[in-house]
């Protein structure tokens, strides 16, 4: 992993209610791409932003296929993904730092571009879930980003153009950003409360319970007795009023201020906190 590490996707894991959290986040105003079936045996739906994307994933509803990690993680933000350009040498990486999950694994999906068929193709590998329990962070290498990238995708009603932070709550939040500065070859930066480290084109913020509740209230999940928590996934908009007007219409998301210039919607059905920052 170089210096340029960057953010590929953050994942919401919905089980088996696949229909409700795509119609959620239609509501929401996202432009949300057609169903896609792995090869794995999950399903999704995908946000398109400049350079990074937003997933749902789940299971068919009739329990036709079944991938136990999703099942076993809990509905809600569950995955942060990198992009790579291998995923071989990000493995060897891995073994290095003693953050490796299993070997790098490979899967496809049918997509439809412009009436014809085609399938996209994927090669991830994971870290091992003992150095990251928060949800399941790995690498991602796109065999074909033409069949993801699309302009007719990349358009949101809500303004969103990319994600900007990932906030996660730890009840030792430097033990947690040290692990990330590791991973990502970069060095953590002290702030109120927390730490954060910084990639291309994003960060993460690492807070503590404090932090956590000064900036969300009660809106995000508690840390409680875990470790670390993924909390709140932070989007940039060029159309902030319209994008709190959405919101709040919205009727599976609650909405509330977060500071200037910037909002928070949740919708407790899928535990996902969404905060919205004027870019």
């Amino acid at each position: 992993m170089s210096s340029l590490a960057r953010l590929d996707h953050a994942v919401i894991n919905v089980h088996m209610a696949m229909d409700k959290a795509e119609s959620c986040f239609q509501e929401l105003g996202f432009t949300v791409t057609p169903r896609g079936y792995h090869s794995l045996g999950s399903i999704n739906h995908l946000m398109i932003f400049g350079s990074d994307y937003l997933e749902l994933i789940g299971l068919p509803a009739d329990g036709s296929a079944a991938r136990r990690e999703l099942l076993d993680g809990p509905v809600g933000i569950d995955g942060l993904v990198f992009k790579t350009v291998d995923v071989d040498a990000d493995f060897a990486r891995l073994q290095q730092l003693q953050m490796a999950g299993d070997p790098p694994k490979a899967f496809s999906r049918p997509v439809d571009i412009d009436g014809a068929a085609a399938e996209a193709r994927f090669r991830t590998v994971h870290c091992h879930k003992a150095a990251f329990p928060e949800g399941r962070v790995y690498f991602c290498e796109h065999g074909t980003p033409e069949f993801v990238w699309r302009p007719s995708w990349q358009s949101h009603a809500n303004g969103v153009t990319a994600m900007c932070e990932i906030v996660l709550g730890a009840a030792a939040p430097q033990a947690v950003v040290e692990r990330y500065g590791r991973l990502l070859a970069q060095t953590p930066v002290a702030i109120e409360d927390g730490f954060q480290v910084a990639f291309q084109d994003c960060q993460l913020q690492i807070l503590n319970a404090a932090g956590l509740a000064a900036r969300f209230a009660h809106m995000v999940r508690p840390i409680g007795d875990a470790e670390v928590v993924f909390a709140a996934l932070v989007m940039t908009t060029g159309k902030l009023d319209q994008a709190r007007q959405i919101a709040e219409r919205a009727g599976s998301f609650a909405v509330n201020s977060t500071g200037a210039n910037r909002f928070a919607a949740k919708t407790a059905e899928f535990d996902t906190v969404i905060e919205f920052v004027a870019d």
